[in-house]
């Protein structure tokens, strides 16, 4: 479909995403969209390779600089995965997982009713997903048409050429510098037996054996029958958030991890006073997490049955279960890249780039999932940015190493800087100002009432959160914060801004908060902020 003379509405592009959806589910070859000038050529200063986004926000950024961009997907919108399966389900499902929760602890109690085990859905909370989600999607098309007059061919695969030629729908594109931002997917460990579906089983072109789902799975083609439990292979971000879920859902779930939750390679500078508390709640609520354990297989022919595991002690375990949760992390498929170009890599197949974007191959960029670590939005969309500064001869670079960081449990648990720990370590004299302080436990004082625990406060004061602020006590300076509860995320990212231009114990105790909550970090400072040599508190 050529759109570049059509001008469709919200509506009109909400129709037609869900058209070329349902006929790419049963195997139909549906139509590109193209918003392509042709006018001008086939020639581009860029071709991004990939529409999430890091494609995006490049591609607009590219505008913005005065090159002319093409950006290729293969979904029938820009936005890439997140919308669609991954970020925006999880905060939708982190955001049930917290209601439930909360009524559940208030059940029968003023006015709460009790709660119905019955009625809590996860196929339910999926459907309501996939019916809102196209909403999202068509404002991205409509915005980088109608808006950022971004050139893009939607719904179709690009084949990289060379690192100057793209070929999709049989035409050739040409371009002086290349960004390929085409993303990650699950990774499935090869040791671990029985994840995919045995040869002969009527399971179609699913890969997965029946009752395993990774992130993408359990959207598309969707769970479609209510679990009666959840094992979950890995200890990762997607196994701590979709886990809380599920066990709030009533869905008895147990995670199984090699290594302390918390503590993978993904996660940085987490406190291990934070770790404690947010593991401590998750068993709180009824949580099986089993550490240190190494998964042998996924049991059952036609369906997953349970999950066989040799144990920390050396014995070996099997954990019945109709529904196993892959949680291992990502990986990019890059292989059609290192095969076309030649381009570097490291051992996890990421692709290898400096600061300013650029990979081994001149005139070649990659951002975003397809780089690895950390696998964040943020990271991709500002990936795109400093790649389209430097392709319109601007210098710039990206440190992506240290960043505000957060999942969800049933709370939203963030940090930013340094643990008390690596503040220790790295300072050696440092002030801990802590909720609860160390030495009091968690149910023996309300505070710090995270932000929507104000009943909780009052009633089960152990749920109250948790927080910390670090300080160097020779510069004054705050070097990390870290929380547990609600409200605080926002304000994490300016948080992460003045911590690096330096802000101080005694500029905290100036800020203006409001009540407690997230902003109880300014009121512990300005109790210390007056002392001439900080303490603790």
């Amino acid at each position: 479909m050529d759109l570049h003379e059509k001008h469709l509405t919200m509506a009109e592009w909400e129709a037609l995403i869900l058209a070329l959806i349902h006929r790419a589910e049963v195997g139909e070859v549906a139509e590109p969209l193209e918003n392509v000038h042709r006018e001008k050529g086939s020639h581009y200063d860029v071709i991004f390779v990939g529409g999430g986004a890091g494609g995006r926000f490049g591609s607009a950024y590219s505008q913005a600089r005065g090159l002319r961009q093409l950006v290729v997907d293969k979904w029938p919108f820009l936005g890439g995965s997140c919308p669609h399966q991954a970020c925006v389900p999880h905060h939708l499902f982190s955001e049930l997982a917290r209601e439930m929760d909360y009524m559940r602890w208030n059940a029968e109690t003023l006015f709460f009713p009790k709660f119905d085990d019955a009625k809590a859905s996860i196929v339910e909370a999926i459907e309501v997903f996939k019916n809102g989600r196209n909403n999202a999607h068509a404002f991205m098309n409509w915005q980088s048409k109608e808006q950022l007059d971004m050139e893009y061919i939607l719904n179709s695969w690009a084949t990289v050429v060379d690192k100057n030629t793209v070929e999709v729908n049989g035409e050739t594109f040409s371009c002086d510098n290349l960004v390929l931002a085409t993303g990650a997917g699950t990774y499935l460990p090869p040791e671990i037996k029985g994840l995919l579906a045995e040869p002969g089983t009527p399971l179609g072109d699913r890969l997965l054996k029946r009752g395993v789902y990774d992130f993408s799975a359990l959207i598309d083609p969707g769970l479609d029958y209510e679990p009666t439990s959840c094992v979950i292979i890995g200890g990762s971000k997607i196994a701590i958030e979709y886990g809380s879920f599920y066990q709030a859902a009533g869905c008895q779930t147990t995670i199984l991890t090699r290594r302390q939750l918390m503590r993978t390679e993904s996660l940085h500078h987490v406190d291990e006073d934070l770790r404690r508390y947010v593991v401590k709640n998750m068993k709180l609520r009824g949580m099986e997490i089993v550490e240190g354990c190494e998964i042998l297989e996924v049991l059952g022919t036609e369906r997953a049955t349970g999950v066989r595991v040799l144990l920390a002690d050396g014995t070996e375990d099997v954990f019945e279960t109709d529904f196993v949760f892959i949680g291992t992390g990502e990986r990019p498929p890059t292989k059609p890249y290192v095969d076309a170009l030649g381009i570097e890599v490291d051992e996890k197949g990421s692709i290898k780039v400096n600061s300013r974007m650029q990979t081994s191959v001149p005139g070649v960029y990659a951002i975003g999932d397809l780089i690895g670590s950390p696998m964040e939005m943020f990271k991709a969309r500002k990936c795109g940015m400093t790649a389209a500064k430097n392709i319109s001869g601007e210098f710039a670079e990206f440190d992506f190493s240290e960043y505000p960081d957060f999942l969800h449990t049933t709370y939203e648990v963030t940090w930013v800087g340094l643990t008390e720990d690596e503040a220790r370590e790295q300072y050696g004299d440092i002030s801990v100002l802590q909720m609860p302080p160390k030495g009091i436990e968690d149910h023996e004082v309300c505070l710090p009432l995270s932000e929507g625990t104000m009943l909780y406060g009052h009633s089960r004061p152990e749920l109250t959160g948790f927080q910390k602020a670090i300080y160097d006590n020779r510069s004054r300076r705050l070097v990390g914060a870290h929380h547990v509860g609600y409200g605080a995320k926002d304000a994490f990212q300016y948080l992460d801004h003045l911590i690096k231009k330096g802000i101080t114990v005694d500029e905290m105790g100036e800020m203006n908060e409001l009540f407690l909550n997230p902003e109880h970090f300014i009121q512990l400072s300005r109790l210390r902020a007056g002392n001439r040599d900080l303490t603790s508190l």
